[in-house]
């Protein structure tokens, strides 16, 4: 089972794309700095498949799906993202994991994968120190995308 707390539209997560981002709880991540320790917990409802097309629904002009966390059931994740990607065709899925890596079989769930730790000293994704990548999934495989985050200056 997965569990969700809250969910929001933004424009950063996913460059170039109004991404529904829903915070998934039961984070088995403890980055030092982390923006949103509460995730940890487990807390909040239960992110079904009926629950998911509401909140796309309620969301009309998202264009993105972007799961915050992995929480602890990587087989219901799953059938969430291929859900979207089967109900939605034209909805692209994201998924951000604390984790260094996910296995290569997410590849087959989602078209943009973020992941690395929250390291303070390296900084976020909008700076070149970062250690945190985004990768776009392609035919070809995974692609680094993290410096469409960089300013140009």
């Amino acid at each position: 089972m997965i569990k969700y707390l809250d969910s929001a539209v933004v424009f950063e997560e996913i460059p170039d794309y109004v991404t529904l981002a829903i915070e998934i709880t039961n984070c088995p991540g403890h980055c030092v700095g982390c923006h949103s320790p509460w995730l940890r917990d487990d807390i909040g409802e239960e992110l079904t498949i009926e629950k998911l097309r509401e909140l796309i629904n309620q969301n009309k002009g998202v264009n993105c799906v972007c799961f915050m966390g992995e929480g602890k059931d990587p087989e219901a994740l799953k059938k969430l993202a291929m859900d979207v990607r089967v109900r939605y065709p034209h909805i692209k899925t994201a998924l951000y994991s604390g984790r260094t890596e996910v296995e290569p079989e997410y590849d087959s769930f989602f078209d943009y994968i973020k992941v690395g730790p929250y390291i303070p000293e390296k900084k976020a994704l909008n700076f070149k120190t970062t250690n945190q990548r985004l990768y776009e999934i392609t035919d070809e495989g995974r692609r680094d995308i993290t410096s469409k985050f960089w300013k140009k200056i």
